[in-house]
């Protein structure tokens, strides 16, 4: 009796098969997924918490450095390059300096809050470029706005999460997500 010899292994057909299924399952991921909205839904999320944070400290210093009735009106942005200014901004001085001592974009000077500064630096855009950056003004009546504009469909005007449409951040510019103590955020 003869043993007859069996080759174990895959065939060429059934290497291809496979192939193919993980390629479809790939694409399908990427499109169910979308990694490029998920990074910029990173970003948004970082600059709704990095205003928020920033927001909390203008009101701390507001609220606790005595004997301030007013200030000098400033309009400062992040940018490093040609920008596309809010609504209610005409001019902006381009500022990405992060100390908290009043000489950064944010002219406060957080360290006379009697806890100390609550921040250790003043935020900066995750993309800080001449679309994407922060910007700071205020009155001379204490009054002032944080702006920043969202680049996800989630957080943009008409989105799931739009919270940049003037009926839901209170602002004057629909494309931009406005926050501050001033009634309409327009200054």
């Amino acid at each position: 009796m003869e043993k007859k010899e069996t080759k174990k292994g895959f065939t060429l057909i059934e290497l291809l098969v496979v192939i193919a299924i993980l390629a479809v399952l790939a694409t399908a991921v990427v499109i169910i997924l979308n990694p490029a909205q998920l990074v910029k839904q990173g970003r948004d999320s970082t600059r709704i918490s990095d205003l928020a944070a920033l927001h909390s400290a203008l009101a701390l210093y507001l609220s606790e450095v005595q004997g301030l009735t007013t200030w000098t009106p400033y309009t400062y942005c992040t940018a490093t390059s040609t920008i596309t200014l809010p609504v209610g901004f005409s001019s902006c001085t381009i500022s990405a300096s992060t100390v908290v001592n009043g000489n950064g974009w944010v002219p406060v000077n957080f360290n006379q809050i009697s806890s100390g500064s609550p921040l250790s630096r003043l935020p900066l855009d995750p993309v800080n470029d001449g679309s994407y950056f922060y910007g700071f003004k205020s009155s001379s009546t204490l009054l002032y706005e944080l702006d920043a504009r969202m680049e996800s469909n989630k957080y943009g005007p008409g989105g799931t999460g739009d919270i940049v449409s003037n009926t839901k951040d209170g602002g004057n510019d629909a494309g931009w997500y406005e926050i501050g103590n001033a009634p309409g955020l327009d200054l």
